[in-house]
């Protein structure tokens, strides 16, 4: 059986956080640290700090959720692009929306010494976000208890997002979801615009009561 590259990115990102939870040197170094990345030219930070995890909860909700998400955002590039190419499209799709999800935080950040960050939440949550793109009306449940469907929940997720890192005050990058968030939308209509009219077709009829 083939492994999906979901799989196999969980698999890499699981084993790279276990090494870190054991191994402070380690995370140290591939920790997301704005002031050493502009100092140090250690720009390759972008991308280990999103293979790592502070501890097993924030991987595992991380890595629960990309494997969901995952999963649909490539069978939709491999529909779109063929099934090696769609594969390639993803894993740049996927390291980009690390990438970008932390510039406004590397800007913002670059002269705080202090400041650390590290989770795959960039890239997770551009995937959520490319995901309720291509399907709208599907449900995301929190917890298993609050389900709504995609578009709604995407929705008080960017305003609770934006909100949040405003405020800055819980010592979560919120920055890092919204923007990857953005990122996700963004991708997918950049790809495939005939997917902006399909969501609007979905949801425009769409009563939740």
């Amino acid at each position: 059986m083939t492994l999906s590259i979901t799989t196999l990115v969980i698999i890499l990102t699981v084993i790279t956080s276990l090494i870190g939870f054991n191994n402070s040197r380690f995370i140290e170094r591939w920790m997301f640290t704005p002031y050493q990345i502009k100092r140090r030219n250690q720009w390759d930070r972008f991308i280990l700090s999103g293979l790592i995890h502070k501890d097993y909860i924030h991987l595992l909700f991380n890595m629960f959720t990309f494997y969901f998400f995952g999963k649909v955002v490539e069978q939709f590039l491999a529909y779109h692009f063929g099934v090696l190419t769609g594969g390639l499209v993803f894993i740049v799709f996927y390291l980009l929306g690390i990438i970008i999800a932390d510039i406004p935080t590397y800007l913002k950040n670059q002269d705080n010494s202090y400041y650390r960050a590290l989770g795959a939440s960039g890239g997770t949550a551009a995937t959520v976000f490319s995901s309720i793109i291509i399907m709208p009306l599907a449900d995301i449940c929190l917890f298993g208890i609050i389900c709504l469907p995609g578009f709604i929940l995407g929705a008080l997720f960017l305003i609770y997002s934006y909100t949040k890192g405003r405020q800055d005050n819980d010592g979560i990058n919120h920055d890092a979801h919204l923007y990857g968030a953005l990122f996700g939308i963004i991708f997918i209509l950049v790809i495939s615009p005939e997917s902006g009219g399909v969501f609007i077709e979905q949801i425009k009829d769409f009563r939740l009561f």
